[in-house]
């Protein structure tokens, strides 16, 4: 499956370090959605009509994390690096007063942002996410161990071929409440499994994945103003409720929401509850 129509148009733009793809849809003031690993751009296909209709700019780019297209052998895949990707992202598109969606390994990397204080960042959602010592998470931790081993993302993406494994904890069993559909699992995959170039950018973004650079970024926490969504999933078996109740309380213009019914993505299992939350705080937010 390629990506859906419901994103909109899709464009390449030349960031420092490569190429990416992106999908573009709606005018208005900057929604810019950063998903995470082995997922791309379609995991936000059921979430930007409703947020596009309603009057925003919705952009959502593939991130080198594994299911993109574009290789990308010279830039810095490190957590660090691919926080500066979506930085050099708003630059490079002149993109102001953006709201930032975040999910999974985006929401570490979109912390790693924030630490910086970007000047174009006007409001953030975070979604279960990886933050604190919580990156990566206990059931997927060895992935990092397993990207140092030479050949092991062939052996890794061959063995995601068997759809039967795809319900279990360690693969997407622990990140959906539900079942995602057989071919937008097979789009999240196929990059890696047919470009041996996707796989090297793959196992470089894993073997950087510590939680030093997470801790890193909570230490700056107080003094980030910009206004905060934290829409958990209460059931995450992942990434917990406290870990978001942490956030919250840590990040001076926090609030907490919570989305029921759901695992990690809440994009595949509570798509209209996030954009309707999405949307409130962005008005609540808006720019004067």
């Amino acid at each position: 499956m390629g990506h859906s129509a419901a994103l909109g148009t899709a464009h390449d733009i030349d960031l420092p370090g490569g190429r990416i793809c992106y999908h573009e849809r709606g005018t208005g003031s900057p929604v810019v959605f950063v998903h995470g690993l082995l997922v791309n751009a379609n995991l936000w296909r059921k979430v930007v009509p409703a947020i596009a209709d309603a009057g925003y700019r919705c952009l959502t780019p593939d991130w080198p994390l594994g299911s993109h297209s574009i290789p990308v052998p010279h830039a810095d895949l490190t957590p660090p690096g691919l926080a500066t990707l979506i930085e050099s992202f708003l630059e490079e598109l002149d993109l102001r007063d953006v709201t930032l969606v975040a999910n999974d390994t985006g929401g570490a990397l979109t912390q790693i942002l924030l630490a910086r204080k970007p000047s174009r960042v006007a409001r953030v959602v975070l979604t279960p996410s990886d933050c604190y010592s919580n990156f990566l998470p206990p059931i997927f931790r060895g992935l990092t161990t397993l990207a140092k081993v030479p050949g092991s993302m062939g052996l890794l993406t061959t063995t995601l071929r068997v759809r039967a494994l795809h319900r279990l904890p360690f693969t997407f069993g622990w990140l959906t409440k539900r079942p995602v559909a057989p071919e937008v699992v097979d789009g999240y995959l196929e990059p890696s499994r047919h470009d041996r170039a996707i796989r090297k950018d793959l196992r470089h973004a894993l073997a950087g994945l510590h939680r030093r650079y997470t801790l890193a970024a909570a230490e700056s926490f107080p003094e980030i103003t910009v206004p905060v969504l934290i829409a958990w999933a209460p059931e995450d078996k992942v990434f917990p409720l406290r870990y978001g109740e942490r956030l919250a309380a840590d990040l001076p213009n926090a609030t907490l929401r919570l989305i029921e019914d759901s695992y990690t993505f809440v994009p595949e299992d509570q798509p209209e509850l996030l954009a309707e939350l999405i949307l409130e705080f962005t008005r609540e937010h808006a720019a004067p």
